[in-house]
């Protein structure tokens, strides 16, 4: 059977390539799986070491001291990694959190791709934001592109995931909502809003944006850009707001 955790958790599952409906997932590299151990080191089923890598002392005082087994096996790493240089693997389940109510917000509208997703969730944190929503469908937070993407900083915030923006405003209704669109006609520029401390930065997908509908909610707030391109892309324009909200 295997040994359980104090939730009831096997902690000697069956570790197969990730898949979306499965309840564990992967990060691939050293640095992420660092990242965590430190943030959430109860969410860690066991953590994969290639023979080949040379911290692997430090890693291992590591685990120890937050009780996390760990492994030397170069063939299950090959097996659930397509990069050559990956030395490390940390095996987390999956788990939920909730957005804090007194913090502010970025959401994000039906995102279509990992890596974006992941390099928000870095970008975020690294400005001080540590809590977004993600309204779905959407692009998955556990896969392990996203979760590199991050670089770790996935296990430093909290996310709560939507079946509609409705359920979302009907949960945190005194946050301030500012929607970031491309209509000229019914915006403010990013420079003349208002700043609240408790806000909700909301933000559409990498493909259509937001529609019109969102011109009804809240502020609506434009970047100022050329008309020599279609668009900023979504990473881009997060990381503009997320700046010009927290300075």
């Amino acid at each position: 059977m295997g040994r359980m955790d104090n939730d009831g958790f096997m902690e000697s599952i069956q570790i197969k390539p990730y898949k979306k409906d499965a309840v564990y997932s992967y990060t691939l590299g050293a640095f992420p799986t660092y990242e965590l151990i430190l943030g959430r080191p109860e969410a860690v089923i066991k953590v994969l070491v290639h023979s080949s890598y040379t911290d692997t002392d430090g890693i291992r005082a590591l685990c120890e001291r937050n009780n996390i087994p760990i492994e030397i096996n170069d063939k299950l790493i090959g097996k659930l990694s397509d990069k050559e240089n990956c030395f490390v693997i940390g095996v987390f389940r999956k788990y939920d959190c909730r957005l804090a109510e007194d913090k502010p917000h970025v959401v994000l509208v039906n995102p279509g791709n990992m890596g974006n997703l992941g390099t928000i969730l870095r970008t975020i944190v690294g400005f001080g934001v540590y809590n977004i929503g993600i309204i779905l469908p959407g692009a998955d937070i556990f896969n392990p592109k996203t979760v590199r993407a991050s670089m770790g900083a996935l296990f430093r915030l909290n996310f709560q995931l939507f079946k509609s923006f409705d359920d979302y405003r009907r949960e945190f209704g005194k946050h301030e909502i500012f929607t970031f669109m491309i209509n000229r006609v019914n915006t403010l520029g990013i420079r003349d809003c208002p700043k609240p401390k408790l806000f909700s930065l909301v933000f559409g997908n990498e493909a259509a944006g937001l529609d019109d509908s969102y011109l009804k909610v809240g502020t609506s707030v434009m970047i100022p850009q050329t008309d020599d391109v279609d668009s900023l892309n979504l990473t881009i324009a997060v990381g503009i707001g997320v700046y010009e909200f927290t300075r």
